[in-house]
């Protein structure tokens, strides 16, 4: 069966954070039925775009069975994370101002696709690879740590 690297970023600002990535994983696992086949390190950062406590990120790679087309399998993907956030409390929509910027926020766990494969991949609910990776140290270096060649080769920008 042919497989497909899947990248995640995870992060936590709330509560017991080490554990809230722990159970992340955990139910990640459970809702793809295996361990990823890489996890990056812990890194500590203040929140980005927002005043808040200091967040634990890190990022985790997942060979997962390719399933449908790229677009759907992600998006089938992209369902199970939200599904996880819910399970440990995070509130399912995003907020925006009134000029239509995204708000950031707390949260007890976020979980992001940063990349799915070597794939682009342009929806109205999915962008992958994940927009802001370039701007963001907390999940550039980690997905830098665990990440495979063919990541590195097809959005070399993502890593400058």
């Amino acid at each position: 069966m042919e497989r497909v690297n899947v990248y995640l970023g995870l992060g936590s600002n709330l509560g017991d954070r080490d554990v809230n990535l722990l159970k992340a994983m955990n139910l990640l696992d459970e809702a793809f039925g295996m361990h990823p086949e890489r996890i990056s390190r812990i890194v500590e950062t203040p929140a980005w775009g927002f005043e808040g406590p200091d967040f634990l990120n890190l990022c985790v790679l997942y060979r997962l069975p390719r399933r449908g087309t790229p677009v759907e399998h992600a998006t089938e993907i992209l369902r199970q994370v939200k599904a996880v956030e819910k399970a440990l409390g995070r509130e399912p929509e995003p907020l925006f101002n009134d000029a239509g910027d995204r708000v950031y926020h707390n949260r007890i766990i976020d979980v992001d696709i940063l990349c799915y494969g070597a794939e682009t991949i342009q929806t109205e609910e999915l962008t992958i690879p994940h927009p802001l990776i370039g701007q963001r140290d907390f999940v550039k270096k980690p997905l830098l740590e665990i990440s495979k060649p063919e990541i590195r080769e097809a959005f070399p920008d993502i890593f400058v």
